[in-house]
């Protein structure tokens, strides 16, 4: 096959998959800001709704490092196209199934259990789908262009944040709020499955990556690569696990925390914050292809090291930005921490798989990723929501502060590249 068209494929294949498994996380993140906690858990509180809420939505993170094991431990071993090809399915399989859930005044408890189940299967799914993407574009990579392959799996995140927000934005604008509440918030996820028809015919065209066919022919594959991955990389774990909290730190309060907060306490509109939030997702769009053209000319970890350190800022204004209850202030604040998260986010691609070895290298940079998303991404909602109702949201920034410190520990003190 011609080179250019194997390179686009390639690249195809990594945004376009990694784009619906982020529609797919993110339409339940958006769901979750707006009505999962009414309408699946018991009448309380409307704050012990949303928190619980947000437990469901920390749900998935949880399966995450899970997924991340198994679906690298099949990515290590018999290869990355057909590992995610099943990542996608998983993924997309759970979310179309939650369109057809019961209420919690239709099944009682059975409603929140379900949806607990469905949601662990989202992110059991996800665990082994950034991994698989991101080797598959940087392993195919010509020679001084592997940071933006690596990128091209994070632009499925502001794509997929795209589709997400703009349908849901959507939605509210044909629908009145009673109707939406029934059943427009079911749309979305029905959605899914022709955005997962799309990426699963992708991903069926593309064949396995030359370093991958290469690392086979010259040892067998381990019988447990996350065996190998902790006795011989343990250092380079936990720096990859440090590499990538900022990122999740940044997405989640500027996305799902600052949506809830915006419209249930600063008490904007449904939709025109949900514009403001696609308006500041271009800028996210901007950093990481900034960040992925700068780490070629540079390197990933320099370009990590400047976003860490720029995290760490952002989080002295963010609480303040967001809490002014100025729209264009709060679009303001948004927008430069999605752009700052472009340039912690975009090279991660190209930076993980460095730390490991190839026979151990999807395994390595999915637990990596998907354990940072833990501590960045799942307790950050929840704990900010916290602190935000009791004492408002000049404290909440500083999760990204200190996000930004873990992560520039982990880029400084990892191990020399793995040969």
């Amino acid at each position: 096959m011609n080179p250019i068209r194997q390179h686009a494929r390639v690249l195809t294949a990594s945004l376009v998959g990694t784009a619906v498994e982020f529609y797919d996380f993110y339409i339940f993140a958006t769901a979750a800001a707006l009505v999962i906690g009414p309408l699946f858990f018991p009448a309380q509180s409307s704050s012990a709704q949303i928190l619980l809420a947000f437990m469901t939505f920390g749900l998935a993170f949880v399966a995450r490092p899970v997924g991340a094991i198994a679906f690298g431990h099949f990515g290590d071993r018999i290869g990355r196209k057909s590992t995610l090809v099943a990542s996608l399915m998983l993924m997309g399989g759970s979310t179309l199934l939650i369109a057809f859930l019961p209420t919690y005044a239709m099944a009682g408890p059975l409603a929140p259990a379900l949806l607990c189940l469905l949601r662990f299967g989202q992110g059991f799914g996800l665990g082994g789908e950034w991994g698989g993407a991101s080797l598959l574009a940087v392993e195919n990579a010509p020679k001084g262009w592997e940071a933006r392959f690596g990128a091209a799996p994070q632009l499925g995140a502001p794509v997929g944040f795209f589709f997400a927000n703009g349908l849901f934005l959507l939605l509210g604008m044909v629908l009145p709020e009673a109707e939406f509440v029934r059943w427009g918030w079911r749309v979305p996820f029905l959605a899914s499955a022709l955005l997962v028809g799309v990426g699963l015919w992708v991903r069926l065209r593309i064949g396995e990556t030359a370093a991958f066919r290469e690392a086979l022919d010259a040892e067998a594959p381990a019988k447990v690569p996350v065996g190998r991955l902790f006795a011989r990389h343990p250092g380079a774990v936990l720096a990859g696990i440090a590499g990538v909290v900022a990122c999740f730190a940044i997405f989640y309060l500027a996305t799902t925390f600052a949506l809830s907060f915006g419209t249930k306490t600063l008490g904007f509109s449904r939709q025109s914050f949900l514009g403001v939030q696609l308006g500041a997702n271009l800028f996210l769009a901007l950093g990481i292809i900034v960040a992925g053209w700068w780490a070629d000319k540079r390197s990933p970890a320099a370009v990590l090291r400047v976003g860490a350190a720029l995290t760490a800022l952002v989080g002295l204004v963010f609480g303040l930005g967001l809490g002014s209850g100025q729209l264009p202030l709060v679009f303001a604040t948004l927008a430069l921490s999605l752009f700052v998260m472009g340039l912690v986010y975009g090279p991660l691609g190209a930076w993980l798989p460095t730390l490991y070895a190839v026979p151990v290298r999807y395994t390595g940079i999915s637990i990596a990723f998907n354990v940072g998303g833990v501590i960045g991404g799942a307790l950050t909602p929840f704990a900010a929501q916290l602190l935000a109702a009791q004492g408002g949201t000049a404290s909440v920034g500083l999760f990204l502060t200190l996000a930004g410190a873990v992560t520039l520990a982990g880029v400084v003190l990892a191990p020399k590249p793995a040969n």
